[in-house]
């Protein structure tokens, strides 16, 4: 089994039944996922859009790289999300971050995710999730990346009785 950590975004509402059908959706592809707690954040890329929640979850699946990220894109299609502009407003956003402790490249996927150094908003649910997750290439655990990011925008943990961070079987 491989263990993959995936972020998870979405900044239209209703943003976490979105996240909550994803979640869903997700944990079909392996068992033993756990998401990070949810956090509210300021939009990366183009400014002048909602907010985002996100989290990130680990999984263990059998899937290749480029099986998961085909799975991944036929979920956020059956989630909803509709294509729009780059670093646009989603429905929903899933990013595979991490693959065990492999360097994936590919021209439709890089592994460890290619700005994973450079957004809070991915890096604080994974310290959430293992603050000594350890990424290759960069050779930083993730709680180092977040105390020398670069992006100081404004996260703040978002508490919802409909999702409940934790495992899911």
């Amino acid at each position: 089994m491989n263990l993959v950590y995936l972020a998870l975004g979405a900044n239209i509402a209703p943003r976490i039944d979105y996240l909550l059908l994803a979640v869903q959706k997700l944990s079909s592809l392996g068992k033993g996922m756990h998401c990070a707690p949810l956090y509210k954040s300021e939009p990366y890329g183009v400014a002048d859009q909602p907010w985002f929640l996100n989290t990130a979850a680990a999984l263990h699946t059998k899937l290749s790289p480029a099986a998961l990220l085909e799975a991944v894109k036929e979920i956020e299609q059956a989630v909803g999300r509709i294509p729009r502009y780059r670093w646009g407003p989603r429905e929903i956003d899933i990013d595979i971050l991490l693959f065990n402790q492999e360097i994936y490249r590919d021209p439709a996927l890089q592994i460890p995710h290619a700005d994973l150094p450079n957004r809070r908003f991915v890096l604080q649910p994974l310290v959430d999730l293992n603050p000594n997750l350890w990424t290759p290439g960069i050779e930083k655990n993730v709680a180092e990346l977040l105390a020398e990011c670069p992006d100081q925008s404004r996260l703040t943990r978002y508490e919802s009785e409909k999702f409940l961070h934790g495992t899911f079987v």
